[in-house]
């Protein structure tokens, strides 16, 4: 392909990345599922013509899934709002992701072991990262929803990206060192190294705050962001739970009248700051949005859909989506007291960091990924899946829940003529 071609596909991706975007905000239909059959087409259209070589993929869709994943929980991290009157929502959050995600990899483990014939060490691993949500994919599908359920689906998703991948590189840790998954003085000693971590992020965020009011160059943002990316690299080189570091620096951007020490502020222009922030969201987004774009082309790309000639796939995946469904529609259950679905049921996708947690396996020299009963396909066959349940959901509730948002307009423009007709008499009083 050359560089004339190479020219005219990619502003042609972009484009239609975006119309996918906007036709997603229309339709509540996941974005990333159009992409990735765009790159499935592509992929068979190549095929056709001859072009089947595509090795550089390997090395590509890693390091955009990695860039991808810093930004995701990045721009997660800046859209949260941290006040006393969250917090009830926030510790809800915390803990439906702490206890889904943890109920989904046991669960997914005794499937694996007891129908697949997988060993519990390789089960356990391969559990993890089809048990954890997609904030990427899950935030936006949560618009349509009542303020206190997005709020939810923002704090579940988040934090389930950061335990599951804290989980996965605790095990894999266990994995290297030959040591049982559940061992007392690792769990100890993971505990010390995430306090460790987050004492490290926040003197990392507070340099961070002087450089984005000192640096007078007009090219900072990308500056900000490399460090970041360079922080994250180095925490994965000693296997740190260096997420967190992004993420708290995120919270800390958001929320930096409320959560930094007053003695701290003083060193700060908070104005600056605030001012800086509006600036850096929009540049986070559109990062994440190439970002974004690209790794699920790409992902699309690289898969071959010849290789679905046998069923088996579609039952394994199914079974998969079917156990991850019980468990969070029993937790909703016992935690509301109702026994009928919400939509928060169906919130449960799949995406980048179970396609990028899943590609890391690879490197794992005790598991034998290619003779694997959970391969590509069953990904692919459990992201697609969970979109689609999570957009039936959606949809089925929308007229219940767009009925009582009118009721809470209607509610908000009575109270407002209300107020408006007492200030109305006392004047003339």
């Amino acid at each position: 392909m050359n560089s004339l071609s190479i020219l005219f596909t990619l502003p042609l991706l972009i484009i239609f990345s975006y119309l996918f975007d906007a036709f997603a905000r229309k339709t509540k239909f996941p974005s990333v599922i159009l992409l990735m059959f765009t790159g499935i087409l592509v992929r068979i259209a190549t095929t056709i013509y001859g072009y089947d070589s595509f090795s550089f993929l390997d090395n590509l869709i890693p390091v955009l899934g990695t860039i991808g994943l810093i930004l995701i929980v990045l721009e997660g991290a800046v859209e949260l709002k941290i006040n006393r009157e969250k917090l009830p929502i926030i510790l809800k959050g915390f803990l439906a992701a702490l206890i889904i995600l943890t109920a989904n990899i046991f669960g997914l483990q005794w499937l694996f072991s007891l129908f697949f014939g997988m060993d519990s060490q390789s089960a356990f691993l391969y559990a993890i990262p089809l048990s954890i949500i997609s904030s990427a994919v899950a935030i936006p599908s949560a618009v349509g929803l009542l303020n206190q359920d997005r709020d939810f689906i923002v704090y579940e998703s988040t934090f389930s990206d950061i335990l599951g991948i804290v989980i996965f590189n605790y095990a894999l840790r266990q994995v290297d060192s030959k040591q049982s998954f559940i061992d007392g003085s690792s769990i100890a000693s993971l505990g010390l190294q995430i306090i460790g971590v987050i004492i490290i992020s926040l003197v990392i965020t507070y340099i961070l705050f002087r450089l984005l009011n000192q640096i007078e160059h007009h090219v900072k943002f990308f500056l900000i962001l490399a460090l970041l990316i360079l922080i994250y690299a180095i925490g994965k080189l000693f296997h740190l739970p260096a997420l967190l570091t992004i993420f708290i620096f995120g919270v800390f951007l958001s929320n930096v009248k409320t959560l930094l020490p007053n003695f701290l502020h003083r060193y700060l222009d908070l104005e600056q700051t605030e001012k800086g922030l509006h600036e850096f969201h929009i540049l986070t987004a559109e990062s994440t949005f190439i970002v974004r774009t690209f790794f699920f082309l790409f992902f699309g790309f690289s898969i071959q859909i010849m290789n679905f000639t046998s069923i088996t796939p579609i039952i394994s995946g199914a079974l998969i989506v079917s156990i991850m469904l019980i468990i969070r529609y029993a937790y909703f259950t016992i935690i509301r007291l109702k026994i009928k679905p919400n939509s928060l049921t169906y919130i449960s996708p799949r995406g980048l960091i179970s396609i990028l947690l899943f590609i890391q396996l690879k490197d794992v020299s005790l598991i034998n990924t290619e003779n694997s009963p959970i391969d590509e396909r069953v990904l692919l066959v459990v992201i697609l899946s969970s979109m689609l349940i999570m957009l039936l959901g959606t949809l089925k509730k929308q007229p219940e829940q767009t009925h009582t948002n009118s009721e809470e307009e209607s509610l908000l423009e009575i109270s407002s003529d209300i107020q408006n007709s007492q200030e109305y008499h006392s004047k003339n009083t």
